[in-house]
């Protein structure tokens, strides 16, 4: 900095701090260790180099990069910054892994939770019109909503449905239990035997 107090690079290499060294403004001498990290893995004259080919407004920044590289090296001799780099990567790799599972988990609830609606306002419907309208189930096909449980002692329990005006709904859910509604003609069969 010229003056009675030398730059830490200026200390360090122990010469006279010019009034225009380069040094100076990046590296003052109360954080000697700044420089010598610095100096240890690039170099005094390296950086001295690098400096003077950048704008002065660039210069602070490539300052902090070299430090934090320096450091880095030090730190991690055969990667250097290479190292936090790509283990960073990995991490944000891991991460969005774990983002994708999680919305795709929070898709299938919505999902599930659309497909349980319809289902639970046809039994509701079913009941208010069964109540209502005893006397004209003659003219109604039924259906039959199965409930198949995905384990070894499979059960299947049925319960029947008028189709006025009502759609097919398959659902599935991550329990293993599978909703499905079919006509009653269909032959009801074991599918873990």
């Amino acid at each position: 900095m010229g003056g009675s107090s030398p730059c830490a690079s200026c200390k360090l290499l122990r010469r006279r701090c010019a009034k225009d060294c380069i040094f100076a403004p990046y590296f003052p001498s109360d954080d000697p260790h700044k420089f010598a990290i610095v100096h240890k893995v690039f170099g005094a004259s390296n950086v001295s180099k690098m400096l003077q080919e950048l704008p002065l407004h660039q210069r602070a920044d490539a300052v902090s990069s070299l430090v934090y590289e320096a450091n880095a090296r030090v730190r991690d001799p055969v990667y250097g910054c290479v190292g936090a780099i790509s283990y960073l990567q990995t991490q944000v790799s891991q991460l969005q892994m774990q983002l994708a599972v999680a919305q795709a988990e929070i898709l299938c609830i919505q999902m599930q939770q659309e497909s349980t609606l319809p289902t639970q306002q046809i039994i509701d419907n079913h009941h208010h019109h069964h109540q209502d309208h005893d006397h004209d189930h003659h003219d109604q096909k039924p259906l039959i909503l199965s409930n198949i449980n995905n384990n070894n002692n499979s059960t299947i329990t049925t319960t029947n449905f008028s189709t006025n005006n009502l759609p097919q709904y398959l659902t599935f859910s991550s329990s293993g239990n599978i909703n499905v509604m079919q006509d009653p003609t269909l032959q009801r069969e074991s599918l873990w035997t």
